[in-house]
C-alpha cells in the first residue's frame, strides 16, 4: 500500500487539456470535457490512498481573458459538472470547498457552488478544494486590504500582525497549506497559483497532459515525494 502519511494536503495543477486535443486532431472543448472526466477519478484514487486534502486549479483569473467562444464553452461545461460529475464525489462523503473571485461568475454558477458546499459541509472523509476563477496575487491583496482596514479602524495594531493572521485572511484560512504540488502538462511554472501556501511545499512537473494523467503515475510521484528529506530551511 502506498505511504501518505506524510502527504495530507495534494495541491494539482491541472494543465494540458488545450494540447491534448489540439494532438489528437479534437476540438478544444473535448480536451476541456476529458479533463473534467478525469478529475472524477483522480479524486476517487486519492480519496482511496487515504489523502486528508486535495486542491485542484481549475479556472484561473487569467483564464478569462481567452476567446469568448472557449470561455462560454468551459462555463457550460463547469455548469453540467457541478450538477451532475460532482454527485458521487459528495456521496462517497466528501467535503467541496471552492476558493477564488466569485463575483467574476455568473450567478447561476455562484448558486450552485453554494449549495454543493452547504451539502457537503459536515462530510468528513476528505476535502476537496477547487481553485475556480482564483488568482493568488488577487487573493494575497485581498489579504492585505482586510488586514490594512482592520488597522485603520483600530482593531488590530501593526504589531499583531503575524503569519497566522494572514493566514487567516486568505480562502484557504481552514485548509493545511500544500505538502506536494503536482503540474501535469510538462509546464515549470506554478501560474499564480498558491503563491503563499506554497512556501515550503515539494514540486512535481510531469510531463503527462491532464487528460491522460492517471492513479498510476500518481502513485509513482507519491513515492517520488516520500524519498525526498523536507528540511523547511533548518539544516
Amino acid at each position: 500500500m502506498t505511504d501518505t502519511k506524510d502527504l495530507k494536503h495534494l495541491a494539482i495543477i491541472m494543465d494540458g487539456n488545450r494540447r491534448w486535443a489540439k494532438a489528437k486532431g479534437l476540438p478544444v472543448a473535448m480536451g476541456h470535457k476529458k479533463g473534467a472526466e478525469n478529475v472524477q477519478k483522480i479524486v476517487r484514487a486519492v480519496a482511496d490512498l487515504g489523502i486528508n486534502c486535495l486542491t485542484l486549479y481549475a479556472f484561473s483569473t487569467e483564464n478569462w481573458q481567452r476567446e469568448e467562444s472557449e470561455v462560454d464553452s468551459l462555463m457550460d461545461l463547469l455548469r453540467e459538472y457541478l450538477k451532475s460529475e460532482l454527485k458521487e464525489i459528495q456521496d462517497n462523503g466528501v467535503r467541496i470547498v471552492f476558493i477564488g473571485e466569485r463575483q467574476m461568475l455568473s450567478a447561476d454558477i455562484v448558486e450552485q457552488m453554494n449549495k454543493i458546499e452547504n451539502d457537503t459541509r459536515n462530510n468528513s472523509k476528505m476535502t476537496l478544494c477547487i481553485a475556480l476563477s482564483y488568482g493568488s496575487r488577487q487573493e494575497i491583496l485581498g489579504a492585505v486590504r482586510k488586514i490594512a482596514t482592520l488597522a485603520q479602524k483600530g482593531d488590530i495594531s501593526p504589531a499583531e500582525i503575524d503569519d497566522k493572521m494572514f493566514s487567516d485572511m486568505l480562502y484557504t484560512k481552514d485548509i493545511p497549506d500544500p505538502d506536494l504540488l503536482i503540474r501535469t502538462g510538462g509546464d515549470r511554472r506554478v501560474s499564480n497559483y498558491l503563491l503563499w501556501q506554497l512556501a515550503y511545499s515539494e514540486f512535481y512537473f510531469s510531463p503527462t497532459q491532464w487528460p491522460d494523467f492517471n492513479k498510476e503515475e500518481l502513485i509513482r510521484i507519491i513515492a517520488d515525494f516520500n524519498s525526498r528529506e523536507r528540511r523547511y530551511g533548518k539544516n
